[in-house]
Formats: C-alpha cells, structure tokens, sequence
C-alpha cells in the first residue's frame, strides 16, 4: 500500500539490455494505478504506530506504572527501542502469572564495540541482567533478564557509554552488519564498514522519541557525529523518497511494514549472509585499491517462514544492480522507499522484501527503485566465488599490532570466560569486534600483550581454537527456551549435545574430524540464525522435534530445502548416520555434505541414504 505518492520523474524510453542469458526491456515500470486509490486493509500494528506520536505513547505512561509488564501496544513500540518483553516459563510460580522480564539488544554496525561500551555492558549484565551477555547473529549484544523497574538505568547507560538500542528492533532498518575483519591495512574492508556505519545513521529514525522515553527528553551530547554527507543525503527529496515536514522523513508515522536488514561486504567474504538479506551491498574499489569505485546491490533476501504455511518461505537475494559510490545513500533509500510504499502493511508474515520480490521479480522492483533513485541501475561488477570467514584465533592487524578471535559457543559469554575476557579488555583497554557467527574479535593487542591475554583467557577457561571441535567453530544456535516467546523447543541449550552426537555419527561414518559441516539449530521457523542457508539445519517444530533442512553451500550461497518434518532429538542418529554414511561413499574428492546433496537431490539422497543403512546399521562401524 502507498503511504504517499512519490514525486516520479520518468526516465524515458532505454534500450534492451542482457541480464545473464534474459533480454529484458529495459523501460521504466511504473506501478499502474496508484495504491492509494484503492482500499486496503491494515494490521493492528498499524494503526498502534501511527497513533504513538512517532513511538511515545503508551508506553511513556506505562513504563513508570507498578505493573511488572506492559500492554500489547506498548510491546510492539517497544521493540522499536530495541527491546522485547518476555516471559521465562521456567520461572513461573503457581497462581503469579507470567515471570516478565525484558530483552535488550544494542545497535551495533559491524559489529564495532568501543572498549568502554563492553565494560558498561558486562556491568549491566551482571547488575540487571541475568548474568550473561549474549552475541547476536547481527553482530549485536543481547542482555536477557532485565526487570521493568530496570529499563530506564539499563538503556540510558548504554546511550551515556558510547552504544545505543535505536531501532535494533521493530519496523525499521535494524542493525547494518559488516565484515569483522580486523584489518587496518585493507582499504575495502575498511569501507565496507564505514557504508555500514553510514547506512545505519541514514535509516536511524529521527523523531527523537527514544531520548524523551529513555533520557525525559534530555539532548545528550556525544562525541560522535555522523557523516556530514550521509545528512544531507537523508535530507535529499528530489524523487519522493521523503515525507515533507515530517519528524520521520524517511519513515513517515507508519515506519517501514516490518523489519529491513542490510550487510556489507567486500567481493568473495560472505561472513555476512549476503544473499540473506534485503538489501546486501558489496563495495567495488577501484583499480588501485585504494578508493571505492561503486557498489553491488543485492535485494530480496530473508530466512523467517511459518511452518506449513507456503506463503512463507526463506530467499535468496537477486542482483539489483551497481551504482557508483556517490550514489549508494541514495540507492538504499530507494529500495527502502519502495518496500515502505509497496510492502504489505496487511498481513506481517508477508511484509518483507522477499516477499515482494516473488510477486514482482527483479525487473520490476528494479524498475519502480529506479524511479526513487532518479536514474538506472548499471550492471553488477562480476565478482570471485564466496567465501565462509570467521576470524578466528590470532592475526595481525596490518598495522604492527595483533587481534585474537575467539570462539564463543552459541553467542553465550558467562561464568569465569566472561570474567576472564573482561579481564583482558580492561586490563589493556582492547576494543572488541562482534562477528556474524555470534564470536569476538579482541583488537589492537601489542605483541608484548600476547602471553599475557593467553594466560587471563587460560586461566578463566576460555578454551584455544584448536580445542574445540570443528562442528561447534562452524555452528550456531537461537536462544529458545525458555525466554523466547517463539520457541517451540530447545536450541541454545540443546546443539551442544547434537553436535557431539553428530561427531560420533561422522566417525562411525569413516569422515575425517578435520570434514567442516555447518550446523545451525533454531528453536522455531523463524530463522533467526539464518538455518536454511546452512548444509543442516534442525528447525524447531514441536517439543524435542525439528524439521531437517537440507543442501544449503557451504560458503551461504544456496538455500537447504525441507528434507523431513518432526524429526525428534531421540531419533537423530537413525535419520542422520545413513545419510553421512551415503555421503563418504558418494562423494565427490573433498565435497562438502551440502554440495553432495544439492548434486543428487533428494530422490537419490534417500536412496543412497536407505542403502547405507541397510549395510550398516546405526552405531556400527
């Protein structure tokens, strides 16, 4: 539905072009009679955004009352603010109701956290959290556990110590993630996630409701200030991408239809997840390496889906096109105006970009973002393979210094590891770098430091790299149970044991421990650690029960497809053994688990799956 008619300036007739082997008529699209023509109805949400004085009200009101939670309305503003209320259903007590607590998660572009921040976050965990801090797959903090009586001190702190919450949920872009990679000496990297700190300040709402909620409106001085250029360009109306004499000039009263995500990187490193999200950017640098020439764009990417539900699926983006670098801010708000405009704003579980791109296809998408953008898209730059990183274990940074990945198990720092890393990013005043795959990159360790980190991570039990198990390095999980109001069964708490039964049936199986295979486990089908791009997924569809997602690339470039339903825990190893025991039989020299299924497909995979288990019943060797 258009919330507004965009001031279009046709671009005329244009020739034919070639994308891939399709010749497509390269003519404006324009999108026929106008939206706001025609009735539409419109979620409950929305009527609660547009009538919150830009995110106020009610929950200004209902954050200082006695009650230990807040309404329905206030919730879905709130998330805007970059919290959910929650319920630990392992704390309930009979006749109390529901154990309410809130979820905080920070706004962090790629990922960068200032050594200032990481101690105000350890502290808050401990003081008014449950202990814990939790990583994110978008490079962001998750504290869990605060009580409502807390959320004042809890998020003015942060805002105070150099982080912000702004839009880490809601109806809006969320956090831009980047590559973690810790270089100083590589000028794309550097780029890379300076467009994502750029894209985020660009699509950060503008109202100023969240300092009069968090800080009573007070106008809080940081040091920070962003790119003069990303402001003018917020600014920019010359197509109608803005609301006039608004408070939002990007989002209007309504905000975007549901959540927008955008990455960074740079040619070959999908750290990131590119292909998963709405928009991913991939910065080209000129032949000198040294200046940015332009940029891809991706759009059309995402992983939440309803279970037995086929108008919900996970996608892959599509190339939209290449713009050169001045013109990136300008692109983005153009995709983001289009999905504002022509998203669903009537039913959430379609009101993704994804989703409009299976209706329109590229073309036409591409086509009504070039009438916000005010001229075409060029073709994409071709680019190498891509490639999975992690940034694991020691390094150097390029500038005579050194950084240390270290592995954190499904995103989870606690108990005497997170004792022990507060240790050494205060002792020596480290910045950290949060990555994709929910781990942490310490920063700017001089060499003399080096002994010394090892020995504060030794000693809190912070095990090296090379001790733990290659399926864990290459994991992830959601939290699930038992915050989560999602979740229909375990994740977090549940893929560690998986994981080391998998190993067991891998060995069985004759593969090798050194046989990479990721593993993503979720407590439901949302997809919050992006389960369908990898080569096993387990989605959660019941108690103790997944669904077994299969072929998804080992470098994230291609979707798993659903290979059975309501698999329970008790019965992996009579579903999963056969298939690694075909696997070592059928593949290909070195060919990853994911890349072997998606070249048979499922036919052949159950077949060669039934055979090996027929030679070799589980639990043999």
């Amino acid at each position: 539905m258009l919330l507004h008619a965009p001031h279009v300036k046709p671009l005329g007739q244009r020739s034919s072009i070639r994308r891939g082997n399709l010749v497509v008529a390269n003519v404006a699209c324009t999108a026929g009679k106008n939206p706001t023509s025609r009735p539409a109805k419109r979620s409950k949400v929305e009527f609660i955004k547009e009538n919150s004085d830009h995110l106020r009200h009610p929950l200004m009101e209902e954050l200082v009352n006695d009650e230990t939670f807040i309404t329905e309305d206030s919730v879905q503003l709130m998330k805007f603010h970059g919290s959910y209320q929650q319920d630990n259903r392992e704390k309930r007590a009979f006749g109390q109701g529901k154990a309410y607590s809130f979820l905080m998660r920070t706004r962090q572009p790629a990922g960068v956290v200032p050594n200032r921040l990481y101690l105000v976050m350890d502290d808050l965990a401990d003081q008014f959290g449950n202990g814990t801090l939790r990583l994110t797959t978008r490079q962001a903090y998750q504290l869990h556990g605060v009580l409502k009586k807390d959320l004042k001190t809890v998020f003015s702190s942060v805002i105070k110590n150099m982080g912000s919450t702004l839009a880490a949920c809601g109806d809006v872009n969320r956090n831009v993630m980047g590559p973690a990679a810790p270089f100083t000496n590589r000028p794309d990297y550097l780029a890379a996630q300076k467009a994502a700190l750029d894209l985020a300040d660009l699509l950060t709402p503008q109202s100023g409701a969240y300092y009069d909620v968090w800080l009573d409106g007070e106008k809080f001085m940081s040091s920070y200030k962003e790119d003069p250029a990303v402001t003018e360009a917020r600014a920019f109306n010359g197509f109608g991408t803005n609301f006039d004499n608004s408070p939002e000039p990007i989002y209007g009263s309504q905000y975007l239809p549901r959540k927008f995500k955008i990455a960074t990187t740079v040619p070959g490193d999908n750290s990131v997840d590119l292909f998963t999200q709405d928009l991913g950017v991939v910065v080209i640098m000129d032949d000198s390496g040294q200046q940015v020439q332009g940029y891809n764009l991706y759009v059309g990417g995402g992983q939440g889906r309803s279970h037995r539900d086929a108008d919900t699926f996970p996608r892959l983006a599509d190339p939209l096109g290449y713009v050169a670098a001045a013109d990136l801010f300008a692109a983005a708000k153009a995709v983001v105006a289009v999905f504002r405009d022509y998203g669903r704003r009537d039913n959430r579980k379609q009101a993704r970009t994804r989703h409009m791109l299976a209706e329109w296809g590229v073309d036409k998408f591409r086509s009504v973002a070039e009438q916000y953008l005010g001229k075409r898209f060029q073709e994409p730059v071709p680019l190498p393979p891509w490639q999975y990183k992690d940034y694991l274990g020691w390094g150097e940074q390029g500038d005579g210094r050194l950084y240390c990945g270290v592995y954190v198990q499904n995103g989870r720092i606690k108990g005497e590891a997170k004792r022990a890393l507060r240790a050494a990013i205060e002792r020596y005043s480290l910045p950290v770098v949060l990555t994709p795959h929910q781990n942490l990159v310490l920063r700017d360790v001089r060499p003399e430091d080096r002994e010394d980190i090892e020995q504060l991570l030794r000693a809190g039990g912070v095990k090296e790299l090379v001790e733990w198990d290659g399926l864990d390095r290459l994991s992830m999980a959601c939290p699930a149970l038992p915050l989560c109001g999602l979740a229909v069964t375990e994740a977090e708490r549940a893929l560690p044991d998986v994981n080391t039964r998998i190993r067991a049936m891998l060995t069985r199986a004759g593969l090798p421990p050194s046989q990479p295979l990721h593993v993503r486990m979720t407590g439901c089908p949302n997809g919050c650690v992006r389960p369908y791009m990898a080569e096993l997924g387990l989605v959660g569809d019941g108690p103790n029960s997944y669904q077994l997602w299969l072929g998804g690339g080992p470098a994230q470039t291609r979707l798993a497809q659903p290979y059975a339903e309501r698999v329970k825990v008790k019965d992996l190893e009579s579903t999963l053994e056969p298939l690694f025991g075909a696997w070592r039989a059928g593949r290909q020299p070195d060919e990853a688990f994911g890349d072997w299924v998606a070249r048979l497909g499922f036919d052949a995979v159950r077949q060669q799956a039934a055979a090996a288990a027929a030679a070799a019943p589980v639990g043999t060797a």
